[in-house]
């Protein structure tokens, strides 16, 4: 057939453009202005749902009883007057889900996702012989969703029921009749029991089920193979356990597999896994699988994502995983896999955003391949045993953002610094654990790292000063040098790092008195200021731990140094710090009352040091403190009772012969108890640890289109 050919001249074209416009124009308004009328009775179907909500504030201008429900906002209606398609998500609605939108025998859609819905899922709904999607995501829905006798003739094609509060068993009973449902989401409720053997039964175009967030148990069901046109199984984050079944790797046509954070156990089969070739992403991370990833792996063409995080696996990586071109996410961290990371030939992986092989027993070198991944912007090899010198090829990562090679065994920190400084893509580099016993380099020129936010050179341990080409780092917001040997002052540029808010220079050789340029940083200051957003959350080792993109708690760790001299009375500047830690030094003379000016402070330490005079009554102020340690001092006079202080142990005041209270060893009598106050915390041990985390990528998503995937890549 030849296609139509435009070569009319300019009049003819003229003459035919008047006479479309007309038409279009007639159509738009016929469309415009129906006509038609709702029916009086779907009309009072209505109106008790909206007398339902408490909150309706989005509706009530529009539905207004002495008006056409067909031009109410979100409802639409059929040339006859019936309603068939309601849709309110995000309207801030609140209240209960009316059972008379159950009376509404032509609606075909009912969209109330996002809202704050609360109370059961009225039963009349899930009965409704007309309608095909139901999506109630979102909500504050609860209540146990109970089985009800199926409809034969049942019209429902897609139910999302998804971020609740629902609880009770599987529903198969009231699922039987729905033999054109296509797209089953339970997510994020408290469903429980055993996932049914029955889910697929009668069901020709089930594509998509999602059990993810939910607390069912035992093993997957084989039956689970039956499912022939499956393109999405996803049943993360409950209880499941066992092996997975051999029948599930007979739905070829299978996209998405995901089953992290289970309790399955088992291998890879080489003959099963390569049945998946529409596979793009498998997720079995946080279970306890074991043995290799299959050569088979290979045949898996059109794989995007693999995660095998946090499980038993061992054995070095095949070969085979080259040809997976369209990878873009490969997450193997936590596991016991070995042998040279130059099997895998990277340069077939021009995809490759994101490589996670954490806490493994990998050797060798970086391989040379992997600087082909021009995609690539979070790599994170730490806590392995590679070796050798950093390559300059690594500058041909254009896009990385996110560099974490800590705790290997790599040398040369001076050439090391001046390769990577040449990065304009930066944000954060980990490269602590390495580089033993060397020298930290200054250098008299230094340019490069202009927008690297987190820098972590800790735990080496490196010899030498804190070095001036640090000021340079003019973005930087997160700062690492604890467990050094670093010796001297600290430089009076610190407070030329104007954005800088986390700073731990902990256990090195640090001398002087704390200078006052220390007091002058503005993110410290700013207690009220907006929050710093960042794309990494941060994991406080081994426990404390931030998942969302919330940003670094801000804190001063100058703990386990040689400072001298007073606590500077200005430190009341720092009004948004969150951890202050100056244990474990000389410091000497009273505690400041400007302490009690940081009011959002959550941690103090000042514990191990000469200080001497009562604890101030400011510090009764500190409404948010729940860790505090003054131990091992010169402090006198009774310990403050109002605030946090009665929360906090006897261990935080010991050491300390003067002080008296009603729990220590010297009680306090009525002349001398005066109101003080005091400061909380844990014996000095913790060193933080950054993570980072990107919205779509490293972690556990919860539907297709519905619900928000949340993928993280935390990193050491």
């Amino acid at each position: 057939m030849q296609p139509l050919q435009y070569s009319c001249n300019n009049r003819k074209s003229e003459m035919l453009h008047i006479p479309l416009l007309g038409v279009a124009l007639v159509l738009f308004l016929s469309l415009a202005s129906p006509a038609i009328s709702c029916k009086e009775e779907e009309k009072t179907s209505l109106f008790e749902f909206l007398n339902g909500l408490s909150q309706a504030s989005g509706l009530t201008s529009s539905w207004q009883n002495d008006t056409n429900c067909c031009l109410w906002e979100g409802v639409i209606c059929n040339v006859d007057g019936t309603v068939i398609d309601i849709s309110l998500a995000a309207m801030g609605l609140e209240g209960h889900i009316s059972p008379s939108l159950g009376n509404l025998n032509g609606l075909l859609k009912l969209n109330l996702s996002g809202n704050l819905l609360s109370g059961e899922l009225p039963p009349k709904l899930l009965l409704s012989r007309s309608l095909t999607v139901l999506d109630v995501s979102f909500n504050k829905l609860s209540g146990e969703f109970h089985e009800l006798q199926s409809t034969p003739d049942s019209a429902m094609k897609v139910m999302n029921i998804s971020s609740n509060f629902l609880t009770g068993y599987f529903p198969s009973t009231t699922l039987e009749g729905m033999k054109n449902l296509a797209a089953l989401n339970m997510s994020n409720n408290s469903f429980a029991g055993e996932i049914p053997s029955t889910v697929c039964v009668d069901k020709p175009f089930f594509v998509v089920l999602d059990l993810s967030y939910n607390q069912f148990i035992g093993r997957i069901p084989p039956e689970l193979g039956n499912c022939s046109g499956l393109r999405v199984l996803k049943a993360g984050q409950n209880q499941l356990n066992g092996t997975l079944p051999a029948e599930i790797f007979n739905v070829t046509s299978l996209e998405h597999l995901s089953f992290p954070n289970n309790h399955l156990q088992g291998t890879l089969d080489p003959e099963r896994v390569g049945k998946l070739r529409n596979l793009a992403i498998l997720d079995l991370g946080w279970n306890g699988l074991n043995g290799k990833i299959p050569n088979s792996i290979g045949q898996l063409k059109r794989l995007e994502e693999l995660h095998l995080d946090n499980n038993n696996m061992s054995g070095e990586l095949p070969p085979a995983l080259s040809s997976c071109s369209n990878l873009t996410t490969i997450i193997l961290k936590d596991n016991n896999f070995q042998g040279d990371l130059k099997r895998v030939n990277f340069s077939t992986l021009s995809n490759l955003k994101f490589l996670d092989c954490r806490s493994n027993k990998f050797t060798g070198t970086i391989p040379e391949s992997l600087y082909s991944c021009s995609n690539l912007i979070a790599l994170r090899l730490s806590f392995n045993n590679l070796h050798g010198q950093f390559s300059s090829g690594i500058n041909n990562l254009k896009s990385l953002r996110f560099l974490a090679l800590a705790h290997n065994n790599f040398t040369n920190i001076t050439n090391t610094l001046q390769i990577l400084s040449k990065s304009r893509s930066l944000a954060l580099v980990l490269i602590g654990g390495n580089f033993k016993h060397e020298t930290m380099p200054d250098y008299d020129e230094f340019h490069g790292f202009e927008n690297l936010m987190c820098l972590a050179i800790n735990e080496c341990p490196l010899y030498g000063k804190l070095p001036n080409w640090l000021a340079k780092l003019k973005n930087l917001r997160g700062l690492l040098l604890d467990n050094n040997k670093l010796s001297g002052p600290i430089p009076a540029w610190i407070n030329s790092l104007n954005l800088l808010f986390y700073l731990d220079i902990s256990n090195n050789n640090l001398t002087g008195d704390i200078p006052t340029a220390l007091m002058e940083m503005p993110t410290l200051e700013a207690a009220h200021s907006d929050p710093i957003i960042l794309k990494f959350p941060i994991y406080l080792t081994p426990f404390l731990q931030y998942r969302t993109t919330s940003g670094f708690p801000k804190m001063l760790n100058l703990g386990n140094n040689k400072f001298t001299g007073v606590i500077p009375p200005e430190i009341g500047q720092l009004q948004a710090l969150l951890t202050l830690n100056l244990s474990f030094n000389n410091l000497h003379g009273e505690i400041p009352q400007s302490v009690g000016n940081l009011t959002n402070l959550q941690v103090l330490d000042l514990s191990y040091n000469n200080l001497t005079g009562a604890i101030p009554s400011a510090l009764e102020r500190l409404h948010f403190l729940s860790k505090f340690n003054i131990s091992r001092n010169d402090l006198e006079g009774p310990v403050p009772t109002g605030g946090q202080f009665s929360t906090f142990p006897d261990s935080s005041f010991f050491g300390n012969p003067k002080l008296c209270s009603a729990t220590l060893m010297r009680h306090c009598n009525s002349v001398d108890a005066a109101p003080v106050s005091v400061v909380s915390t844990e014996e000095y041990t913790d060193k933080v640890i950054f993570a980072m985390a990107f919205g779509m990528f490293f972690g556990v998503g919860v539907l297709y289109d519905q619900m928000v995937l949340f993928r993280y890549i935390y990193f050491v």
